[in-house]
């Protein structure tokens, strides 16, 4: 929303507290590794420009086990808006984490099955763009949601 109304992206970050078993797993921080560079993709693809290391931060921030298995999401996208005027947002969105996922999934399944009665193999472009975080090739997601859209009524291969 940002870039369609022209304010330009300075600096982000996502800051994720949750209580449930995730989330104690990643307080070994070896764990953290692939999630932060899965996560951080995932923003950065939805940039015209990606930002430089320094200038975003997206990844689980603490277990509170108190939260069980309800995931807070702390957001902030720093900007600057026409003239250079100076733009913030902060978002809060708390979610309960483990069912959170389930229409998505369903959604990846369901073109699994499609592909698989017209004898499509290898991976759904489409649908990982849409559904997934790390998928084999990043999409903007109007335009992947459109292609899946496509895949579905037979117009794509994948």
């Amino acid at each position: 929303m940002f870039t369609d109304r022209g304010v330009k992206i300075d600096a982000t970050y996502q800051l994720n507290t949750g209580g449930n078993t995730d989330f104690l797993n990643m307080l070994d921080h070896h764990r953290l590794g692939s999630k932060k560079v899965s996560k951080t993709e995932a923003v950065q693809s939805t940039l015209n420009e990606p930002l430089p290391p320094d200038q975003i931060h997206i990844g689980p921030s603490d277990y509170v086990p108190w939260q069980q298995d309800n995931k807070v999401c702390f957001l902030r996208i720093e900007g600057r808006g026409f003239g250079g005027v100076p733009l913030n947002l902060e978002l809060r969105l708390s979610v309960e984490d483990s069912p959170n996922s389930g229409g998505v999934a369903i959604d990846a399944i369901r073109c699994c099955k499609v592909a698989r009665e017209r004898g499509v193999g290898g991976p759904l472009r489409s649908i990982s763009a849409y559904a997934m975080k790390h998928p084999p090739q990043q999409i903007p997601d109007e335009e992947a949601r459109a292609q899946v859209e496509q895949f579905i009524a037979g117009v794509i291969a994948r």
